[in-house]
Protein backbone atom coordinates (compact mmCIF):
# COMPACT_ATOMS: atom_id res chain seq x y z
CA UNK A 1 0.00 0.00 0.00
CA UNK A 2 2.85 2.59 0.55
CA UNK A 3 4.75 1.48 -2.42
CA UNK A 4 3.54 4.08 -5.66
CA UNK A 5 4.86 2.83 -9.01
CA UNK A 6 6.47 5.07 -11.10
CA UNK A 7 3.54 5.64 -13.30
CA UNK A 8 0.81 6.27 -10.19
CA UNK A 9 3.68 9.08 -9.21
CA UNK A 10 3.26 10.39 -12.75
CA UNK A 11 -0.57 10.43 -12.91
CA UNK A 12 -0.62 12.17 -9.54
CA UNK A 13 1.73 14.61 -10.53
CA UNK A 14 0.02 15.29 -13.58
CA UNK A 15 -3.56 16.13 -12.17
CA UNK A 16 -1.88 18.29 -9.71
CA UNK A 17 -0.05 19.94 -12.56
CA UNK A 18 -3.31 20.28 -14.59
CA UNK A 19 -5.26 21.89 -11.42
CA UNK A 20 -3.21 24.37 -10.40
CA UNK A 21 -2.56 25.48 -14.33
CA UNK A 22 -6.37 25.77 -14.67
CA UNK A 23 -6.76 27.42 -11.05
CA UNK A 24 -3.87 29.93 -11.41
CA UNK A 25 -6.59 32.11 -14.60
CA UNK A 26 -8.63 32.89 -11.95
CA UNK A 27 -5.97 34.80 -9.55
CA UNK A 28 -5.26 36.75 -12.97
CA UNK A 29 -6.92 40.04 -14.23
CA UNK A 30 -8.08 39.71 -17.81
CA UNK A 31 -5.21 41.97 -19.29
CA UNK A 32 -2.62 40.07 -17.28
CA UNK A 33 -3.92 36.95 -19.38
CA UNK A 34 -3.96 38.71 -22.36
CA UNK A 35 -0.50 40.19 -21.70
CA UNK A 36 2.17 37.88 -20.08
CA UNK A 37 -0.28 34.62 -19.66
CA UNK A 38 0.72 31.80 -22.30
CA UNK A 39 -1.52 31.55 -24.95
CA UNK A 40 -1.29 27.53 -24.97
CA UNK A 41 -1.93 27.15 -21.52
CA UNK A 42 -5.38 27.10 -19.78
CA UNK A 43 -6.87 30.97 -19.69
CA UNK A 44 -10.84 30.32 -19.16
CA UNK A 45 -11.85 31.95 -15.75
CA UNK A 46 -14.31 30.59 -12.99
CA UNK A 47 -17.91 32.08 -13.71
CA UNK A 48 -19.41 33.78 -11.02
CA UNK A 49 -22.94 33.27 -10.27
CA UNK A 50 -25.99 35.94 -10.19
CA UNK A 51 -25.50 36.61 -6.46
CA UNK A 52 -21.83 36.87 -6.79
CA UNK A 53 -21.93 39.49 -9.79
CA UNK A 54 -24.98 41.15 -9.67
CA UNK A 55 -27.37 40.80 -13.06
CA UNK A 56 -31.10 39.54 -13.72
CA UNK A 57 -33.66 36.86 -12.53
CA UNK A 58 -36.09 36.26 -14.30
CA UNK A 59 -38.99 33.72 -13.87
CA UNK A 60 -41.76 32.98 -16.68
CA UNK A 61 -44.66 30.92 -17.33
CA UNK A 62 -46.46 29.77 -20.31
CA UNK A 63 -49.64 31.69 -20.92
CA UNK A 64 -51.54 28.71 -21.37
CA UNK A 65 -55.17 30.63 -22.17
CA UNK A 66 -52.47 32.72 -25.01
CA UNK A 67 -51.39 29.52 -26.50
CA UNK A 68 -55.23 27.75 -26.28
CA UNK A 69 -56.45 30.59 -28.19
CA UNK A 70 -53.77 30.85 -30.46
CA UNK A 71 -53.97 26.71 -31.55
CA UNK A 72 -58.01 27.00 -31.96
CA UNK A 73 -58.03 29.91 -34.52
CA UNK A 74 -55.25 27.83 -36.40
CA UNK A 75 -57.33 25.02 -36.26
CA UNK A 76 -60.30 27.01 -36.70
CA UNK A 77 -58.82 28.26 -40.43
CA UNK A 78 -57.85 24.50 -41.17
CA UNK A 79 -61.31 23.75 -40.65
CA UNK A 80 -62.41 26.44 -43.14
CA UNK A 81 -59.50 25.41 -45.83
CA UNK A 82 -60.34 21.72 -45.32
CA UNK A 83 -64.56 22.58 -46.11
CA UNK A 84 -63.47 24.91 -48.71
CA UNK A 85 -61.27 22.36 -51.00
CA UNK A 86 -63.07 20.51 -54.08
CA UNK A 87 -65.76 19.56 -53.86
CA UNK A 88 -66.41 22.31 -51.69
CA UNK A 89 -68.79 21.74 -48.64
CA UNK A 90 -71.35 23.94 -47.63
CA UNK A 91 -71.30 25.33 -43.66
CA UNK A 92 -72.46 27.75 -41.41
CA UNK A 93 -71.76 28.89 -37.77
CA UNK A 94 -67.86 28.01 -37.73
CA UNK A 95 -66.62 29.58 -34.47
CA UNK A 96 -64.82 28.75 -31.36
CA UNK A 97 -66.90 27.71 -28.28
CA UNK A 98 -64.84 26.83 -25.42
CA UNK A 99 -61.96 24.96 -25.98
CA UNK A 100 -63.69 23.77 -29.35
CA UNK A 101 -64.45 24.55 -33.13
CA UNK A 102 -67.34 24.20 -34.25
CA UNK A 103 -68.98 24.15 -37.13
CA UNK A 104 -72.91 23.31 -39.00
CA UNK A 105 -72.92 21.21 -42.27
CA UNK A 106 -76.00 22.46 -44.44
CA UNK A 107 -76.47 19.51 -46.60
CA UNK A 108 -76.60 16.26 -44.30
CA UNK A 109 -76.12 13.97 -47.34
CA UNK A 110 -72.50 15.29 -47.11
CA UNK A 111 -71.87 15.06 -43.27
CA UNK A 112 -69.70 11.73 -44.23
CA UNK A 113 -67.44 13.62 -46.96
CA UNK A 114 -67.27 16.73 -43.79
CA UNK A 115 -66.84 13.69 -41.33
CA UNK A 116 -63.72 12.24 -43.03
CA UNK A 117 -61.99 15.90 -43.84
CA UNK A 118 -62.38 17.36 -39.83
CA UNK A 119 -61.00 13.65 -38.61
CA UNK A 120 -57.60 14.13 -40.39
CA UNK A 121 -57.57 17.35 -38.28
CA UNK A 122 -57.50 15.53 -34.84
CA UNK A 123 -53.18 15.65 -34.88
CA UNK A 124 -52.07 12.51 -33.20
CA UNK A 125 -49.40 13.00 -31.05
CA UNK A 126 -45.99 11.18 -31.99
CA UNK A 127 -44.09 10.49 -28.46
CA UNK A 128 -40.89 10.78 -30.44
CA UNK A 129 -41.70 14.57 -29.73
CA UNK A 130 -41.05 13.81 -26.41
CA UNK A 131 -38.34 11.11 -26.63
CA UNK A 132 -40.18 7.90 -26.84
CA UNK A 133 -40.36 7.05 -30.40
CA UNK A 134 -43.93 6.17 -30.56
CA UNK A 135 -47.73 6.62 -30.61
CA UNK A 136 -49.55 6.47 -27.62
CA UNK A 137 -52.66 6.82 -29.23
CA UNK A 138 -53.14 10.34 -27.93
CA UNK A 139 -54.98 13.14 -30.16
CA UNK A 140 -54.46 16.41 -29.98
CA UNK A 141 -58.22 17.36 -30.62
CA UNK A 142 -61.17 15.18 -30.65
CA UNK A 143 -63.59 14.98 -33.16
CA UNK A 144 -67.23 14.65 -32.24
CA UNK A 145 -70.98 14.67 -34.24
CA UNK A 146 -73.24 16.90 -32.15
CA UNK A 147 -76.45 15.91 -34.28
CA UNK A 148 -78.02 18.08 -36.52
CA UNK A 149 -75.08 18.48 -38.47
CA UNK A 150 -73.14 20.23 -35.75
CA UNK A 151 -69.49 19.22 -36.02
CA UNK A 152 -66.91 19.73 -33.11
CA UNK A 153 -62.88 19.94 -32.75
CA UNK A 154 -62.45 20.18 -28.98
CA UNK A 155 -58.83 20.04 -27.84
CA UNK A 156 -57.88 17.38 -25.21
CA UNK A 157 -56.73 17.14 -21.79
CA UNK A 158 -53.92 15.21 -22.71
CA UNK A 159 -52.98 16.73 -25.82
CA UNK A 160 -52.89 20.15 -24.35
CA UNK A 161 -51.09 18.42 -21.80
CA UNK A 162 -48.32 17.20 -24.16
CA UNK A 163 -48.59 20.27 -26.44
CA UNK A 164 -47.42 22.75 -23.48
CA UNK A 165 -44.54 20.62 -22.69
CA UNK A 166 -43.46 20.74 -26.50
CA UNK A 167 -43.89 24.61 -26.04
CA UNK A 168 -41.54 24.92 -22.83
CA UNK A 169 -39.22 23.40 -24.44
CA UNK A 170 -39.26 25.24 -27.80
CA UNK A 171 -39.66 28.57 -25.85
CA UNK A 172 -36.36 27.58 -24.22
CA UNK A 173 -34.30 26.85 -27.72
CA UNK A 174 -35.63 30.11 -28.36
CA UNK A 175 -34.67 32.31 -25.43
CA UNK A 176 -31.73 30.60 -25.25
CA UNK A 177 -31.24 31.61 -29.23
CA UNK A 178 -32.11 34.96 -28.51
CA UNK A 179 -29.67 35.58 -24.88
CA UNK A 180 -26.56 34.20 -27.07
CA UNK A 181 -27.17 37.04 -29.76
CA UNK A 182 -26.92 40.08 -27.32
CA UNK A 183 -23.74 38.25 -24.94
CA UNK A 184 -25.07 38.00 -21.92
CA UNK A 185 -22.31 35.75 -20.23
CA UNK A 186 -23.03 32.40 -19.31
CA UNK A 187 -27.10 32.44 -18.98
CA UNK A 188 -28.70 30.09 -17.04
CA UNK A 189 -31.98 29.05 -18.56
CA UNK A 190 -33.95 25.80 -17.67
CA UNK A 191 -37.51 24.34 -17.11
CA UNK A 192 -39.03 24.85 -13.58
CA UNK A 193 -42.11 22.83 -13.15
CA UNK A 194 -44.43 22.06 -15.66
CA UNK A 195 -44.77 25.47 -17.60
CA UNK A 196 -42.32 27.85 -16.79
CA UNK A 197 -38.92 28.92 -17.28
CA UNK A 198 -36.32 30.43 -15.01
CA UNK A 199 -33.67 32.85 -16.72
CA UNK A 200 -30.74 34.10 -14.98
CA UNK A 201 -28.57 35.93 -16.58
CA UNK A 202 -25.29 37.45 -14.35
CA UNK A 203 -23.44 40.60 -15.40
CA UNK A 204 -26.55 42.18 -17.39
CA UNK A 205 -26.79 45.37 -16.41
CA UNK A 206 -30.10 46.48 -18.47
CA UNK A 207 -32.93 44.17 -17.31
CA UNK A 208 -35.86 46.23 -18.93
CA UNK A 209 -34.22 45.13 -22.63
CA UNK A 210 -33.85 41.81 -21.70
CA UNK A 211 -37.62 41.23 -20.68
CA UNK A 212 -38.14 42.73 -23.90
CA UNK A 213 -36.30 40.63 -25.44
CA UNK A 214 -37.11 37.62 -24.01
CA UNK A 215 -41.24 38.23 -23.28
CA UNK A 216 -42.07 39.38 -27.21
CA UNK A 217 -43.25 36.69 -28.73
CA UNK A 218 -41.78 37.86 -32.31
CA UNK A 219 -44.47 36.31 -34.33
CA UNK A 220 -43.85 37.65 -37.76
CA UNK A 221 -46.39 37.50 -40.68
CA UNK A 222 -47.08 38.95 -44.23
CA UNK A 223 -51.23 39.34 -44.85
CA UNK A 224 -52.80 41.29 -47.96
CA UNK A 225 -54.95 43.79 -46.95
CA UNK A 226 -58.41 44.00 -47.21
CA UNK A 227 -59.88 47.14 -48.92
CA UNK A 228 -63.19 46.00 -49.34
CA UNK A 229 -64.35 48.12 -46.56
CA UNK A 230 -62.31 50.65 -43.85
CA UNK A 231 -61.43 49.56 -40.95
CA UNK A 232 -63.31 51.69 -39.07
CA UNK A 233 -66.61 49.91 -40.17
CA UNK A 234 -65.25 46.55 -39.36
CA UNK A 235 -64.44 47.18 -36.02
CA UNK A 236 -68.29 48.32 -35.42
CA UNK A 237 -69.70 45.68 -36.94
CA UNK A 238 -68.03 42.48 -38.32
CA UNK A 239 -65.24 42.44 -40.89
CA UNK A 240 -65.54 40.45 -44.21
CA UNK A 241 -65.33 36.55 -43.96
CA UNK A 242 -62.14 34.96 -43.52
CA UNK A 243 -60.56 38.37 -41.92
CA UNK A 244 -59.59 39.96 -39.23
CA UNK A 245 -58.67 43.70 -37.90
CA UNK A 246 -55.59 45.16 -35.96
CA UNK A 247 -54.70 47.74 -34.65
CA UNK A 248 -51.24 50.12 -36.21
CA UNK A 249 -48.39 50.78 -34.59
CA UNK A 250 -48.43 54.10 -36.48
CA UNK A 251 -50.78 55.71 -33.94
CA UNK A 252 -53.77 55.51 -32.27
CA UNK A 253 -57.20 54.70 -33.91
CA UNK A 254 -55.10 53.20 -36.77
CA UNK A 255 -56.06 49.81 -38.31
CA UNK A 256 -55.95 47.39 -40.74
CA UNK A 257 -58.42 44.63 -41.84
CA UNK A 258 -55.86 41.52 -43.10
CA UNK A 259 -56.60 38.46 -44.90
CA UNK A 260 -56.38 35.49 -42.03
CA UNK A 261 -54.49 33.12 -44.22
CA UNK A 262 -50.29 34.62 -44.02
CA UNK A 263 -48.32 35.20 -47.26
CA UNK A 264 -45.30 34.31 -45.15
CA UNK A 265 -44.04 33.59 -41.53
CA UNK A 266 -40.65 34.42 -39.77
CA UNK A 267 -40.38 30.49 -40.95
CA UNK A 268 -39.56 31.39 -44.12
CA UNK A 269 -36.50 34.51 -42.83
CA UNK A 270 -33.39 33.10 -43.15
CA UNK A 271 -31.84 36.08 -41.58
CA UNK A 272 -32.36 39.64 -40.58
CA UNK A 273 -30.06 42.65 -39.88
CA UNK A 274 -30.40 46.31 -38.44
CA UNK A 275 -29.34 48.19 -41.77
CA UNK A 276 -30.05 52.30 -42.35
CA UNK A 277 -32.75 53.23 -45.07
CA UNK A 278 -30.43 55.01 -47.89
CA UNK A 279 -32.73 57.96 -48.08
CA UNK A 280 -33.63 59.01 -45.14
CA UNK A 281 -30.86 57.18 -42.99
CA UNK A 282 -33.68 55.72 -41.14
CA UNK A 283 -33.26 52.94 -39.12
CA UNK A 284 -34.74 49.39 -40.66
CA UNK A 285 -34.64 46.24 -40.23
CA UNK A 286 -33.23 44.48 -43.87
CA UNK A 287 -34.34 40.46 -44.32
CA UNK A 288 -33.46 37.84 -46.53
CA UNK A 289 -36.14 34.84 -47.38
CA UNK A 290 -35.40 31.63 -47.79
CA UNK A 291 -35.78 29.58 -50.86
CA UNK A 292 -38.60 28.64 -50.37
CA UNK A 293 -39.95 31.79 -48.82
CA UNK A 294 -38.38 33.67 -51.73
CA UNK A 295 -40.39 31.89 -54.21
CA UNK A 296 -43.62 32.16 -52.39
CA UNK A 297 -43.52 35.64 -52.20
CA UNK A 298 -42.37 36.46 -55.81
CA UNK A 299 -45.43 34.29 -56.36
CA UNK A 300 -47.66 36.42 -53.99
CA UNK A 301 -46.30 39.84 -55.13
CA UNK A 302 -47.10 39.16 -59.29
CA UNK A 303 -50.74 38.43 -58.97
CA UNK A 304 -51.44 41.50 -56.07
CA UNK A 305 -49.23 44.23 -57.79
CA UNK A 306 -51.28 47.53 -56.44
CA UNK A 307 -52.62 45.88 -53.39
CA UNK A 308 -51.38 47.05 -49.52
CA UNK A 309 -49.88 43.85 -47.56
CA UNK A 310 -49.17 44.48 -44.05
CA UNK A 311 -46.29 43.00 -42.02
CA UNK A 312 -47.40 41.92 -38.74
CA UNK A 313 -45.78 41.82 -35.68
CA UNK A 314 -47.68 40.19 -32.41
CA UNK A 315 -50.97 40.87 -33.90
CA UNK A 316 -49.98 44.72 -34.56
CA UNK A 317 -48.91 46.22 -37.77
CA UNK A 318 -45.76 47.82 -37.93
CA UNK A 319 -46.11 48.76 -41.56
CA UNK A 320 -48.45 48.16 -44.56
CA UNK A 321 -46.62 49.22 -47.65
CA UNK A 322 -48.13 48.69 -51.40
CA UNK A 323 -46.73 46.44 -54.17
CA UNK A 324 -45.65 48.55 -56.67
CA UNK A 325 -44.10 45.56 -58.13
CA UNK A 326 -43.28 42.13 -58.15
CA UNK A 327 -40.48 41.40 -55.60
CA UNK A 328 -38.59 38.47 -57.06
CA UNK A 329 -34.65 38.98 -54.99
CA UNK A 330 -35.72 37.08 -51.89
CA UNK A 331 -34.93 40.11 -49.81
CA UNK A 332 -36.74 43.54 -48.19
CA UNK A 333 -36.88 45.73 -45.55
CA UNK A 334 -39.08 46.17 -42.45
CA UNK A 335 -40.00 50.26 -41.86
CA UNK A 336 -41.39 52.02 -39.22
CA UNK A 337 -40.49 54.67 -36.09
CA UNK A 338 -37.34 52.31 -35.09
CA UNK A 339 -34.75 53.76 -33.04
CA UNK A 340 -30.97 52.04 -33.55
CA UNK A 341 -31.86 49.31 -30.49
CA UNK A 342 -35.27 49.06 -31.69
CA UNK A 343 -33.87 48.21 -35.06
CA UNK A 344 -31.07 45.44 -33.62
CA UNK A 345 -33.71 44.14 -31.24
CA UNK A 346 -36.22 43.25 -34.02
CA UNK A 347 -33.33 41.83 -35.81
CA UNK A 348 -32.10 40.01 -33.20
CA UNK A 349 -35.77 38.65 -32.21
CA UNK A 350 -36.32 37.35 -35.82
CA UNK A 351 -33.32 36.02 -36.38
CA UNK A 352 -33.79 33.73 -32.68
CA UNK A 353 -37.35 33.06 -34.33
CA UNK A 354 -41.13 33.41 -32.56
CA UNK A 355 -41.65 32.14 -29.41
CA UNK A 356 -44.36 29.23 -29.99
CA UNK A 357 -46.63 31.17 -26.92
CA UNK A 358 -46.62 34.13 -24.92
CA UNK A 359 -44.53 34.30 -21.09
CA UNK A 360 -45.52 36.09 -18.72
CA UNK A 361 -42.69 37.26 -16.09
CA UNK A 362 -44.46 36.14 -12.19
CA UNK A 363 -41.33 36.76 -11.08
CA UNK A 364 -38.12 39.28 -11.16
CA UNK A 365 -35.13 40.56 -9.44
CA UNK A 366 -32.11 42.63 -10.09
CA UNK A 367 -28.94 42.13 -7.79
CA UNK A 368 -26.87 45.01 -8.09
CA UNK A 369 -22.80 44.42 -8.39
CA UNK A 370 -22.29 46.19 -5.12
CA UNK A 371 -24.54 43.50 -3.36
CA UNK A 372 -22.70 40.78 -5.58
CA UNK A 373 -19.17 42.35 -4.19
CA UNK A 374 -20.73 42.44 -0.44
CA UNK A 375 -21.36 38.13 -1.04
CA UNK A 376 -17.90 37.57 -2.87
CA UNK A 377 -16.13 39.24 0.41
CA UNK A 378 -18.24 37.23 3.16
CA UNK A 379 -17.54 33.99 0.72
CA UNK A 380 -14.15 34.68 1.73
CA UNK A 381 -14.22 35.41 4.92
CA UNK A 382 -16.41 32.43 5.67
CA UNK A 383 -13.81 30.29 3.83
CA UNK A 384 -10.70 31.79 5.33
CA UNK A 385 -12.46 31.14 8.76
CA UNK A 386 -13.19 27.72 7.87
CA UNK A 387 -9.81 27.09 6.63
CA UNK A 388 -8.02 28.15 9.37
CA UNK A 389 -9.88 26.27 12.50
CA UNK A 390 -9.63 22.96 10.15
CA UNK A 391 -6.08 23.27 10.07
CA UNK A 392 -5.56 24.39 13.97
CA UNK A 393 -7.97 21.47 14.85
CA UNK A 394 -6.30 18.74 12.49
CA UNK A 395 -2.95 20.09 13.66
CA UNK A 396 -3.39 20.39 17.31
CA UNK A 397 -4.88 16.37 17.05
CA UNK A 398 -2.33 15.07 15.15
CA UNK A 399 0.87 17.21 15.07
CA UNK A 400 2.88 16.45 11.80
CA UNK A 401 0.05 14.27 10.36
CA UNK A 402 -2.47 16.97 10.75
CA UNK A 403 0.06 19.64 8.64
CA UNK A 404 0.13 16.79 6.04
CA UNK A 405 -3.91 17.02 5.51
CA UNK A 406 -3.70 20.86 5.60
CA UNK A 407 -1.32 20.23 2.35
CA UNK A 408 -3.92 17.36 0.75
CA UNK A 409 -6.60 19.79 1.89
CA UNK A 410 -5.16 23.13 -0.12
CA UNK A 411 -4.61 20.90 -2.80
CA UNK A 412 -8.18 19.79 -2.69
CA UNK A 413 -9.75 23.54 -2.75
CA UNK A 414 -7.40 24.12 -6.01
CA UNK A 415 -9.00 20.78 -7.94
CA UNK A 416 -12.39 22.15 -7.20
CA UNK A 417 -11.61 25.37 -8.17
CA UNK A 418 -9.84 23.07 -11.09
CA UNK A 419 -12.87 21.48 -12.02
CA UNK A 420 -15.48 24.02 -11.86
CA UNK A 421 -13.30 26.23 -14.68
CA UNK A 422 -12.94 23.45 -16.51
CA UNK A 423 -16.32 22.17 -16.75
CA UNK A 424 -17.57 25.75 -16.93
CA UNK A 425 -19.56 25.53 -13.92
CA UNK A 426 -21.16 28.80 -11.93
CA UNK A 427 -19.79 29.23 -8.60
CA UNK A 428 -23.01 30.75 -6.25
CA UNK A 429 -23.11 31.56 -2.81
CA UNK A 430 -23.88 28.42 -2.05
CA UNK A 431 -21.36 26.80 -4.24
CA UNK A 432 -18.91 28.70 -1.59
CA UNK A 433 -20.87 27.26 1.02
CA UNK A 434 -20.56 23.94 -0.38
CA UNK A 435 -16.62 24.09 -0.61
CA UNK A 436 -16.32 25.12 2.78
CA UNK A 437 -18.82 21.88 3.92
CA UNK A 438 -16.34 19.93 1.38
CA UNK A 439 -13.36 21.30 3.92
CA UNK A 440 -14.45 19.62 6.88
CA UNK A 441 -15.55 16.21 4.45
CA UNK A 442 -12.21 15.92 3.25
CA UNK A 443 -10.31 15.77 6.25
CA UNK A 444 -13.20 13.37 7.67
CA UNK A 445 -11.67 10.95 5.92
CA UNK A 446 -7.97 11.31 7.17
CA UNK A 447 -9.28 11.72 10.55
CA UNK A 448 -11.02 7.90 10.04
CA UNK A 449 -7.13 7.09 8.84
CA UNK A 450 -5.08 8.73 11.72
CA UNK A 451 -7.50 6.91 14.37
CA UNK A 452 -7.40 3.59 12.79
CA UNK A 453 -3.56 3.95 12.18
CA UNK A 454 -3.62 4.97 16.40
CA UNK A 455 -5.24 2.07 17.01
CA UNK A 456 -3.10 0.04 15.22
CA UNK A 457 -0.02 1.17 16.94
CA UNK A 458 -1.57 0.90 20.28
CA UNK A 459 -1.79 -3.03 19.09
CA UNK A 460 1.84 -3.04 18.89
CA UNK A 461 2.11 -3.08 14.87
CA UNK A 462 5.41 -1.05 13.42
CA UNK A 463 5.26 2.36 11.91
CA UNK A 464 5.10 1.09 8.11
CA UNK A 465 2.32 -1.38 9.44
CA UNK A 466 0.06 0.75 11.14
CA UNK A 467 -0.13 3.22 8.35
CA UNK A 468 -0.35 0.59 5.79
CA UNK A 469 -2.96 -1.24 8.19
CA UNK A 470 -5.23 2.39 9.27
CA UNK A 471 -5.29 3.56 5.06
CA UNK A 472 -6.61 0.17 3.87
CA UNK A 473 -9.22 -0.60 6.68
CA UNK A 474 -10.42 2.78 6.45
CA UNK A 475 -11.16 3.40 3.09
CA UNK A 476 -14.34 1.32 2.93
CA UNK A 477 -15.81 3.25 5.65
CA UNK A 478 -14.62 6.30 3.45
CA UNK A 479 -16.07 5.21 0.89
CA UNK A 480 -19.08 4.64 2.47
CA UNK A 481 -20.05 7.92 3.56
CA UNK A 482 -18.88 9.69 0.50
CA UNK A 483 -21.45 7.81 -1.67
CA UNK A 484 -24.40 8.34 1.12
CA UNK A 485 -23.17 12.32 0.76
CA UNK A 486 -22.94 11.61 -3.18
CA UNK A 487 -26.44 10.25 -3.72
CA UNK A 488 -27.48 13.41 -1.65
CA UNK A 489 -26.01 16.01 -3.63
CA UNK A 490 -27.44 14.22 -7.24
CA UNK A 491 -30.98 14.30 -5.56
CA UNK A 492 -30.25 18.10 -5.26
CA UNK A 493 -29.37 19.11 -8.41
CA UNK A 494 -31.98 16.95 -9.86
CA UNK A 495 -34.93 18.07 -7.91
CA UNK A 496 -33.64 21.35 -6.93
CA UNK A 497 -32.84 24.89 -8.83
CA UNK A 498 -31.00 27.73 -9.04
CA UNK A 499 -28.37 28.31 -5.96
CA UNK A 500 -29.43 24.47 -4.90
CA UNK A 501 -27.72 23.30 -7.90
CA UNK A 502 -25.12 25.38 -7.53
CA UNK A 503 -24.10 23.79 -3.79
CA UNK A 504 -24.92 20.27 -5.73
CA UNK A 505 -22.49 20.44 -7.95
CA UNK A 506 -19.65 22.32 -5.76
CA UNK A 507 -20.32 19.38 -3.03
CA UNK A 508 -20.11 16.50 -5.67
CA UNK A 509 -17.15 18.03 -7.12
CA UNK A 510 -15.50 18.73 -3.48
CA UNK A 511 -17.07 14.28 -3.09
CA UNK A 512 -14.21 13.20 -5.49
CA UNK A 513 -12.02 15.64 -5.23
CA UNK A 514 -11.90 15.08 -1.44
CA UNK A 515 -11.30 11.01 -2.14
CA UNK A 516 -8.35 11.75 -4.19
CA UNK A 517 -6.77 14.30 -2.19
CA UNK A 518 -7.37 12.58 1.37
CA UNK A 519 -6.68 8.99 0.73
CA UNK A 520 -4.16 8.88 -2.30
CA UNK A 521 -2.30 12.56 -2.00
CA UNK A 522 -2.21 12.31 1.82
CA UNK A 523 -0.48 8.94 1.52
CA UNK A 524 1.64 10.09 -0.97
CA UNK A 525 2.77 12.89 0.99
CA UNK A 526 3.77 10.37 4.10
CA UNK A 527 5.35 8.00 1.70
CA UNK A 528 7.61 10.28 0.92
CA UNK A 529 8.23 11.29 4.76
CA UNK A 530 8.77 7.71 5.68
CA UNK A 531 11.46 7.20 2.88
CA UNK A 532 13.10 10.00 3.75
CA UNK A 533 12.64 10.01 7.77
CA UNK A 534 12.43 5.89 8.27
CA UNK A 535 10.66 7.20 12.21
CA UNK A 536 10.81 4.66 14.92
CA UNK A 537 7.42 6.36 16.38
CA UNK A 538 4.74 8.13 14.39
CA UNK A 539 4.23 11.97 15.47
CA UNK A 540 0.87 11.59 15.75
Amino acid sequence: MLHFARWKVTLISLVLLAGALFTAPNFLTSEQLRSWWPSWLPSQQIVLGLDLQGGVYLLYEVDRADYIAQRLRSVENDVRLALRQEPRLGYTGLAIQGNAVQVRIRDSERLADATTRLTALENPLDDSVLGFGQNGGVTEFTFSDAGDGLLRLALSDDGLSRRMTTVVEQSIEVIRRRVDEIGTTEPSIQRNGDDRILVEAPGERDPDRLKNLIGQTAQLTFHLVDNTMPAEDALNSRPPPGTRVLPSTEGDGVAYIIEDVPLLTGEDLSDARAAFEQQTNQPVVSFRLTTGGARKFAEATTQNVGRPFAIVLDEEVISAPVIREPITQGSGQISGSFSVQGANDLAVLLRAGALPAKLDVIEERTVGPGLGADSIEAGKIASYIGAAAVAVFMIACYGLFGVFSVMALFANVMLIFAAMTAIGATLTLPGIAGIVLTMGMAVDANVLIYERIREEQRNGRSVISSIDSGFSRAIGTIMDSNVTTLIAAVVLFQLGSGPVRGFAVTLAIGIFTSLFTAVTVTRFIITIWLRRRRPTVLPI
